[in-house]
Order: C-alpha cells, then sequence, then structure tokens
C-alpha cells in the first residue's frame, strides 16, 4: 500500500446533480478497483430481488423487491466490497506485524480484501496466525466460563448481522447470564429508541413506503439521504415531481436535497435532466433543532389561537388531541410561555424563518417528519424526538395516511437486531417469554451499552469483548481510550468479513473469525439458507445470497454463534448445531418468542415479506397512560456547549462528525467526497468563511483540533485543511473515524446515553502542513 501520505488532493465545488451519469460512473470504477468479475458482476441484478440477495448496506426499504435497478451507488460499494476478488490470507498476516498494519490507514486496511482463515494472535511474533475453527471456539468457550462473573464479557452487534444471527447471539449470551450488549444502536438511533415509547408507545416509525405516497409535505431532519441511504431520492423525486412540498432541516446544505437524477429514469439521463427535491432549506445550528422544533410548535399555537379569534378553521386537530393524547394543556402553557428571543438564539434560525417553516407545516394535510442522526447525536436528543412527536401530534399527523414519524436507519438491520432481541435493558415480557420458550431463568440485570462497556473495560471489570460484526474500535468515541480499553481484556474476539482496526487493537488472546458476507450462498446441511433483515419501515424480508462463498474455510455468522454457544454452553437444553442446520428452526424459535412473527416461514416466501405492525401507526397506544403523550421539555442553557463558549467566546466552534460520500459507517471505500467537492483526501473542515476570517486563517490552511472538556484529559486530532462551506458561523464538519478522538467518552445525551458526536466543544489551531499525515 501507500505508505507516502503527503497531503494531496483537492477541493473543487460540484455543480452536477446527485445521482445521475456521475453514480454510474462511481459504480464502474468501484466494480473495476474491487475487481469484481464473472458471476460475481451479474449477481447486482439479484439485489433486493425475491429470488436474490438483501443490500447489506443501508435499511431504506425496496418498494417492489422487483425491479432491475433496485440498488443505488452505496449499495454497489458495500456489494463490490463483499464481492472482491483480493484476499487477506495466512500468508498476509505471516507478512505484516499487528505493529506494521496500525500504520496504514482505515482505507488502505478495507483495501486488502477479504478474510479467508481463522485466525490467532501471537503476541511472540506480533502476528496473527491460523487456528482451527475448532480450537477458536475452545479458546472463546475457555475464556467465558473462567470468568468469575458473566458480567465480565460483552457481546457487541453490528447492525449487518441477520434476525437468525441476532436472536440466537441473544439468547446463547443469556442463557450464558448476562444481558451485555452493546449494540450500533447505542451510537446512532438510541434516542428515537428511548424517546419515542413514551410519546407513542413504540421506538419504531410510524409510515411505510406507501404513505410517501400520499404525503403532501415531507420535512426531512438531520440527512444527507444522497449518502446514507441513497434509494431514498427516488421517494423524494416522486413527491417533488407531484407537487408535494420538502424541506430540508440540516446545518448543511446537501446536494442530494437541491437536485436528483434518476439513473433508474432513461429520459432524465439521457436529457442530462434532474428533478429539485428540497424547496426549503433551514439550516439551524449544531444542536438547535430542539428550540427550532419548539419554535414550529409555538408558532402554530398561535396561528390556531389567531383562527380562533379570527372565526376561521382551526389549525390544531382538537378531535385527535382529546381522543388519542394525554398532556396537551401543559405542553400547550408551556409554548406560550417560551421566550423568542431563547428559541432565536438557541436555534441560530431567525424567528420569521420559524414561523415561515410553522405556516408551511400548518398547510400540510398529510405531513411525514424524517430524522437521521443529525437529531439523535445531541445531549438532548431524546428531548428532539419527543417534541418532534408531539409537533405531529398537534395536526394529528400519527395514525393518518400519508403522514407519521419516519426515523431512518443506518445498517440494513439494525432495527431487526433490536427486534429480536439485542438490548441491554429487554423488557420483563421478553425475558419472561424466552425464559419460558427455552427453559431457563434468563438473567433480569440490565447490561452494558457502549459508553458503559468502554468505561468498564478501562476499570477492569469487562474481559472478554465479542464483537458481532462492525469496527467497534473505530466506530466509538474518545478513540485512545477506547483502544486502552480493548487491549485491557484478556480476550477480544471478533466476526467479520474483512480486515479492520478493531482486529489490531486487540487482548492479550485475540481472534479473528470470518464470515460470509450477505452476497454469498450460504450452504447448511446441504441446503442453501436464506436469512431476514428489518428494514426502517418495519419490513420483514428474506434474503439468499448468489455468489461462491470467497473461501472454503468460511462460517456463516450463525453457524459461528451456534458453535460458540455449544462449545461454551453445551447442548443439553438447546442444539445449538440443529438450530444453525436449518434456519427455519429459528424462524420458528423467534415466532415463538416474539408477538407479530406468526407464521414466519411462511409469510417471508412472499414477494417484499411482511409488515411488522406498529401499534402507534395504528393509533394503539402502548405507553403507561394508554394515549400518546404530549411532554413538556424546556430549552437547555447550561450544556458543555454553553460553558465553554462563555470561556472562549466566539473562538469556540461546535464540531460535527460526519460521513463522507464514499463512505458506509467506518469502512472508507474511497477518497472523494464528491458532492461536497473533496477529492482525494479526508482530513478537512468544513467551516464558514467568516469563521476562517475570525480566526485568523484562510481558506485552505492546515488546523490542529482540540476538544474543550473538563476532566484534564487532551484531546487532539491533527493536521486538517480548512474549507469554506456553507455551514452555519461556530460550526464545522469533519470526517468520522478521524475526529472520533475528539469525543469525550462521557459527552453523552441524556437518557439515552449516546455520545454527543453532533455537538462536541473545539478549538481550531494552526499546524505546519505535514509531510506525512497520520494514519488514523
Amino acid at each position: 500500500m501507500d505508505s507516502n501520505r503527503e497531503p494531496k488532493g483537492k477541493i473543487e465545488p460540484y455543480h452536477h446533480p446527485a445521482a445521475g451519469w456521475g453514480a454510474l460512473k462511481y459504480v464502474a470504477i468501484n466494480l473495476v478497483k474491487e475487481r469484481v468479475t464473472g458471476g460475481n458482476y451479474r449477481m447486482l441484478f439479484k439485489q433486493n430481488q425475491p429470488d436474490g440477495f438483501d443490500c447489506p448496506g443501508c435499511a431504506w426499504p425496496d418498494r417492489q423487491h422487483a425491479s432491475t435497478f433496485e440498488f443505488c451507488e452505496n449499495g454497489v460499494k458495500a456489494v463490490a466490497a463483499e464481492a472482491t476478488t483480493k484476499r487477506v490470507t495466512p500468508a498476509f498476516f505471516a507478512e505484516h506485524t499487528v505493529a506494521e498494519l496500525m500504520k496504514q490507514t482505515d482505507y488502505e486496511l478495507e483495501q486488502h480484501g477479504r478474510l479467508t482463515e481463522p485466525m490467532v494472535y501471537d503476541a511472540r511474533t506480533d502476528r496473527y496466525r491460523p487456528i482451527a475453527w475448532a480450537d477458536a471456539f475452545a479458546l472463546v468457550a475457555r475464556h467465558l466460563n473462567g470468568l468469575a462473573s458473566p458480567h465480565q464479557a460483552a457481546f457487541y452487534t453490528s447492525g449487518r448481522a441477520s434476525n437468525e444471527a441476532a436472536f440466537l447471539y441473544q439468547l446463547f449470551v443469556r442463557m450464558f447470564g448476562t444481558n451485555n450488549f452493546p449494540d450500533c444502536s447505542n451510537m446512532c438511533h438510541e434516542a428515537t429508541s428511548r424517546g419515542l415509547p413514551d410519546a407513542v408507545g413504540i421506538g419504531k416509525g410510524t409510515v411505510t413506503l406507501d404513505d410517501f405516497e400520499l404525503a403532501d409535505t415531507l420535512i426531512i431532519f438531520g440527512q444527507n439521504p444522497a449518502t446514507n441511504h441513497p434509494r431514498m431520492l427516488g421517494e423524494l423525486r416522486e413527491a417533488s415531481r407531484r407537487g408535494a412540498t420538502i424541506v430540508s432541516v440540516n446545518p448543511l446544505r446537501e446536494r442530494g436535497l437541491e437536485r436528483f437524477a434518476s439513473p433508474q429514469h432513461p429520459l432524465e439521463m439521457l436529457t442530462l435532466g434532474s428533478t429539485p427535491i428540497a424547496s426549503t432549506f433551514i439550516q439551524p445550528r449544531l444542536g438547535g433543532d430542539f428550540a427550532l422544533i419548539k419554535g414550529v410548535a409555538k408558532h402554530l399555537l398561535e396561528l390556531d389561537d389567531k383562527a380562533v379569534a379570527d372565526g376561521t378553521e382551526r389549525l390544531l386537530d382538537l378531535d385527535f388531541i382529546a381522543e388519542h393524547t394525554l398532556g396537551f394543556e401543559a405542553f400547550a402553557a408551556d409554548l406560550r410561555q417560551e421566550s423568542w428571543p431563547l428559541l432565536e438564539s438557541e436555534s441560530g434560525v431567525a424567528r420569521e424563518d420559524i414561523e415561515a417553516l410553522g405556516r408551511l407545516y400548518a398547510r400540510g394535510k398529510r405531513v411525514i417528519a424524517t430524522w437521521g442522526m443529525g437529531i439523535t447525536q445531541h445531549k438532548h436528543s431524546v428531548q428532539t424526538v419527543q417534541m418532534l412527536a408531539s409537533l405531529l401530534m398537534m395536526r394529528g399527523n400519527i395514525g393518518r395516511p400519508g403522514a407519521g414519524l419516519c426515523p431512518v436507519r443506518g445498517h440494513s438491520n439494525v432495527q431487526g437486531n433490536r427486534t429480536v432481541g439485542i438490548e441491554e435493558k429487554p423488557s420483563a415480557a421478553f425475558l419472561d417469554r424466552l425464559g419460558t420458550v427455552f427453559g431457563f431463568d434468563a438473567p433480569r440485570q440490565h447490561g452494558l451499552d457502549v459508553v458503559e462497556t468502554i468505561e468498564q473495560m478501562i476499570e477492569g471489570h469487562v474481559k472478554v469483548f465479542l464483537g458481532l460484526g462492525g469496527n467497534f474500535a473505530m466506530a466509538t468515541p474518545d478513540t485512545y481510550r477506547t483502544f486502552d480499553a480493548l487491549r485491557s481484556c484478556d480476550l477480544t474476539v471478533h466476526i467479520a468479513t474483512k480486515l479492520n482496526r478493531s482486529h489490531l487493537v486487540h487482548g492479550a488472546d485475540a481472534l479473528i473469525l470470518p464470515t460470509l458476507g450477505r452476497t454469498e450462498i450460504d450452504v447448511q446441511d446441504g441446503v442453501a439458507q436464506g436469512v431476514t433483515v428489518e428494514d426502517s419501515m418495519s419490513m420483514v424480508h428474506v434474503s439468499y445470497g448468489m455468489n461462491k462463498p470467497a473461501s472454503p474455510h468460511l462460517m456463516s455468522e450463525t453457524a459461528i454463534i451456534a458453535n460458540l454457544a455449544h462449545a461454551t454452553l453445551g447442548s443439553a437444553k438447546v442444539d445449538w448445531l440443529a438450530m444453525a442446520g436449518d434456519y427455519a428452526r429459528i424462524r420458528d424459535a423467534i415466532e415463538q418468542v416474539l408477538d407479530g412473527f406468526e407464521q414466519y416461514n411462511e409469510r417471508i416466501r412472499q414477494p417484499g415479506g411482511f409488515h411488522l405492525r406498529v401499534a402507534s401507526r395504528e393509533r394503539d397506544w402502548q405507553t403507561p397512560t394508554g394515549k400518546a403523550n404530549f411532554i413538556v421539555h424546556p430549552v437547555q442553557q447550561d450544556t458543555p456547549i454553553v460553558r465553554a463558549r462563555r470561556q472562549h467566546g466566539e473562538r469556540l466552534m461546535t464540531l460535527m462528525t460526519t460521513r463522507s460520500h464514499d463512505q458506509y459507517n467506518t469502512t472508507i471505500y474511497a477518497m472523494d467526497d464528491r458532492y461536497r467537492g473533496v477529492f482525494g483526501m479526508r482530513r478537512v473542515v468544513f467551516i464558514h468563511p467568516a469563521d476562517i476570517a475570525m480566526l485568523g486563517f484562510r481558506n485552505g490552511d492546515w488546523v490542529d483540533i482540540t476538544t474543550v472538556w473538563d476532566d484534564g484529559i487532551e484531546r487532539r486530532a491533527n493536521y486538517f485543511r480548512l474549507v469554506e462551506y456553507d455551514i452555519p458561523r461556530g460550526c464545522i464538519g469533519a470526517y468520522y473515524p478521524e475526529t472520533n478522538p475528539l469525543v469525550p467518552l462521557d459527552s453523552v445525551g441524556d437518557v439515552c446515553n449516546t455520545p454527543t458526536s453532533k455537538s462536541i466543544p473545539v478549538l481550531l489551531h494552526r499546524s505546519a502542513q505535514p509531510a506525512e499525515l497520520p494514519a488514523f
């Protein structure tokens, strides 16, 4: 790999629409770069098909599950990464020490290709060497069974795991005796999962794709669909073309919400045309969404008061509020006394713009509000989700065709994992049912989430870490403290398809267990198996791999989990290997434990699968009150950002971490972010031109970034190039994982404990242009 990382690349504004011919060009580039050939190339036409495999990328649903082109640029990147012909063999590990590999960038590590055999760390040589599968399972079992308490182990889950693998995993771990399930939800949509149940009864969205056909207004909070879930742009395109109003609420004005050229519509491609998407752009300051939404709700109440005074039609849905909700009187009283100057200053949006958004919302008859991590990675993210639910309830926009709440999840099965039991705070009802079906007493003590797991590893209380997918070391906050935490473990185990940095930041003993990808044929007991996932809109569908496995030594995630359970617990109560021999048996077990999965194996045979009931979509409020609840929250004025600004004044910047277009989660496919005009580089800071001048810098200068925090720990990320960008004053953006070291471990959201990766107080310092950039 290229070890000379001199600063290079260019900043060049991108004036074309999102997708279009540019997307097709980069599809071709990625297929060539990953050396995808022959049948592996043709398998793209089976992606998201009834007889094919589900995209291993984002959790956006497929409308028909039957279109030849039901994939997007980023989906192709994810598939190409799995279908690559490049291999990481035992010979590769024999040539490289772990110390040598640590010097490579995350992009360089990704480019080595697919893992082929189980490997164990050899401390004497600082290399991984091959190990037999049976010996690997025995090593894990020996460590787990040697713990003083099952709570000394933590079991991480990535959103790429199937329902079958996740359910078997949680059953194994709970029979082992703990609820320590840190998972990727803890770092992304946990605010949704914790905030919505108190408001509407369940932590899931209330809409389906059919509602997008009926909506007349869509408000998109904190999302960049063109990069994070490009197939969503197809729905937005159709909505725009029929006259729906689309609003983007985001500190960054993203290209994909300005114009979109659909590769699935030949006429638009041939004429070089495009479709405008959002007609209104609101750019709150980082962390300002709560005050903005509260301001919209306040103005809606003012408009309703005026309608009463004028004797015109009311703006509030009084019937919905009376029949389906509680707490409106207190909520309305709080809105009436709220200060407009405070809402303006905290949101960073002028009152006239907030009121304009309020009028736009009031005109809508069927309104969908969608949101991503721009909403959920702040200190007050739970409050923001609940305020957004209250805003929709004011006009009865929940449980109405064409309207509702739409959290857009990241990874393809992050929602399904939670549904089938990957939850560190499980309900008593779930544990009762699980214990009854499988004949054991499930542990009742709440387990550890991601942040708590890292803290407990640092303190020496967690000794074994097992990761089902993902790249824990780089996805998590406070990177170097997380490194120390993992290195303090007696054993670290990673189930993975490709090499990543987490495999290099290891415990005293360490295993890399290579697994099949979603695109590969999974044969158990001579029969090809399908796995199921649940998308962001609660559709459950089956996926069958099409490609020959990258190596004959690979095992499926489900088979690896079954063998780990068999080696650790034995098979007296559960025949783990039989479960893994036919995934239909796992689905039968899910059906026994969880409501909504009746006739599971039969229903997944339907094209597109089936919809899991979401009670709040039907206005069945499964809250303690039996109603949807308006919840009162004040605007927070004593936050780490506010305190840091008192100390440093206007020089204090608020940092948001974000991903580039050539990236999925921590996986770096290439070094470009073309919609933002960045090519061949990643160490950049997006900043308002006036802030560059105020700080005494020039566009293109190199800076170091330090965190302002009160725990005495220096957090620094060096050598970032300033890039002028349309972003609110006082706010900056930069890519993760490069800036994850700046996120303090204890900077978390209230209630949800999610790292506040979108609101970190930082300072910028001039740095010399480096001869060589850091690896991470």
